[in-house]
């Protein structure tokens, strides 16, 4: 699941602060080993880290200099200070953004933390040409740097000395209090090498470390020696976890995962059960092992506005009017609700409606009066059950509406890099979905279907490019969230898909399902980094 940040007042993030414990026990036992499972490998890089699977294994390893509340629902979308003093100050018109870095922080290694380790973990997101540098281009100079790749990010000035970080921006930005609080941006020794490090990930500055990994098979987690001695210290709001250690391994087989946590061989699994086994499971451990997690989310079919056929509006139309919500909703076994809109529920600017009635014999006329100088398509999915169920069903639509549809399944585990390169062939339309990086509106469309089209690491799959739309986005994103700017992302929600670069199909439930050893009523799902592996604790 790729990923998909909204200011908040200080005395909301200082009273959810008194709310958040700092790893105190709930009644149960401290100490050992959790042992879960994971259906795909991640990135396990924060600098390349773009998953939902992902951002579980950085939210306790990789601080950034602010955090979300490790809290349920609404209450853990605050932000709140990590590595940072406090909440930045901000000034020059909402341009400039001020942080202090808390004295004595130390990484993993033992070396200091220093303010200019988050200029380097900013270049080194760019260098890497990571799905997550278009957060960061409004920064003075990073667009420039993202061609280059030379002489720095001069809009960011650090001083080791005093700890001091300032952040200037070209315009301003009301989403970049949550763009600080994204893993991309959390700090790195600068020794830290300008590649792929999921193998053997970098020094970390959470209260775990990950400390071994056996590519795409498996990777363990510790407890990091430096949180006690200094870190946690220094933030105690933040908490500390229960557990010593965390394996997780690679189980490709849902089934196979979901038979393991219901005889106690593992305690956790990070995906839902399978669609054939998740009523069965939810009937009989519901309240005890399992809970229904509710995701800010939209999953949606893409297609390639730059070439025929899907270059036409009306072939893009005709295949919403194509898609069966309704059918998706079985597909997914009741883990989705049907939506054929871009916002999803829950997100500020969320207006219900529904242009595109499921009306299949409307979608074939509009094929045929566009009459598509090129039929033939590439249907791109990943290999996880029902997502490939969804783009099996996908490829059958098109079918029957009248283009002739080449399904590709492919290894989730890298998927998106694979589709998010515009050097592979065929890239005509496929499977995708977004979980909000902050909940703010602004991140269903700027990363997605504005004018960030990048050759790799690209998340505008579409490769939408409306100047019109595009300028009401950046006019949208300068400016602070309100009741006024809500009714103005509702109207640019209903204006794309008016030119149906997706074919939006609904928004996900995902689920905690937890061997009888751990305590379900303190985990803590965080509605944008998911499961809060610092809250899992034995009985």
């Amino acid at each position: 699941m790729v990923r998909g940040i909204l200011a908040v007042l200080v005395l909301a993030a200082v009273a959810i602060l008194g709310l958040v414990g700092c790893g105190d026990s709930g009644g149960g036992k401290e100490g050992g080993t959790l042992l879960g499972t994971y259906s795909s490998f991640p990135e396990l890089d924060p600098g390349l880290a773009i998953t939902q699977e992902a951002w579980i294994a950085m939210y306790n390893t990789y601080l950034p200099l602010l955090t979300y509340a490790h809290a349920n629902g609404s209450a853990g979308s605050q932000v709140v200070p990590a590595l940072a003093k406090g909440l930045p100050k901000i000034s020059n018109g909402g341009k400039t953004y001020t942080l202090f870095l808390r004295p004595g922080l130390k990484y993993s290694n033992g070396e200091p933390v220093k303010p200019s380790d988050f200029r380097f973990a900013i270049e080194r997101t760019i260098r890497l040409n990571s799905l997550g540098s278009p957060f960061y281009t409004n920064i003075v100079g990073a667009e420039e740097f993202q061609e280059t790749k030379q002489g720095g990010i001069p809009g960011i000035k650090a001083n080791d000395r005093t700890g001091e970080i300032v952040v200037d921006l070209v315009r301003p930005q009301g989403t970049f209090l949550n763009v600080l609080a994204m893993p991309f941006a959390a700090p790195l020794p600068e020794s830290t090498p300008i590649e792929d490090l999921s193998s053997h990930p970098p020094a970390a500055s959470g209260p775990y470390l990950i400390a071994s990994v056996r590519s795409e098979r498996s990777w363990e987690f510790e407890r990091n020696p430096q949180w006690a001695k200094t870190n946690s210290k220094a933030m105690p709001d933040l908490p500390s976890g229960h557990v010593d250690k965390i394996k997780i391994d690679v189980v490709r087989n849902q089934a196979t995962q979901v038979s393991d946590v219901e005889q106690g061989k593992y305690d956790w699994m990070e995906n839902p059960p399978p669609p054939d086994q998740y009523n069965r499971i939810r009937q009989q451990f519901e309240g005890t092992q399992f809970r229904v997690e509710h995701t800010i989310s939209t999953y949606y079919f893409w297609m390639n506005t730059t070439k025929p056929p899907f270059d036409d509006p009306k072939v893009r139309q005709a295949v919403n009017y194509a898609v069966n919500r309704e059918a998706l909703e079985r597909i997914y076994a009741g883990q989705l609700i049907g939506s054929s809109q871009i916002l999803p529920p829950g997100m500020p600017g969320y207006r219900k409606f529904d242009h595109y009635h499921y009306n299949l014999a409307k979608a074939k006329r509009m094929i045929a009066e566009a009459n598509p100088s090129d039929t033939s398509v590439t249907v791109w999915t990943d290999n996880e059950p029902e997502n490939q169920e969804a783009g099996e069903y996908y490829d059958g639509v098109l079918k029957e509406i009248g283009l002739k549809p080449t399904l590709k399944a492919i290894n989730a585990d890298n998927y998106f890099t694979v589709i998010g390169n515009q050097s592979t062939p065929d890239l005509d339309t496929g499977w995708s979905d977004w979980f909000q990086d902050y909940p703010h509106p602004s991140d269903f469309f700027q990363p997605l279907i504005g004018e960030n089209i990048a050759p790799t690491s690209n998340l505008n799959i579409a490769l939408m490019n409306d100047p019109e739309l595009n300028q009401e986005v950046r006019r949208l994103g300068e400016q602070q969230l309100g009741p006024k700017q809500e009714s103005e992302y509702a109207e640019l929600d209903e204006r794309y898909m008016e030119q149906a670069p997706w074919a939006p199909y609904g928004n996900r439930t995902v689920s905690t399902f937890i061997s009888s050893a751990i305590n379900l009523d303190n985990v803590v799902f965080n509605l944008t980094f998911g499961q809060d592996l610092t809250s899992f604790e034995f009985k």
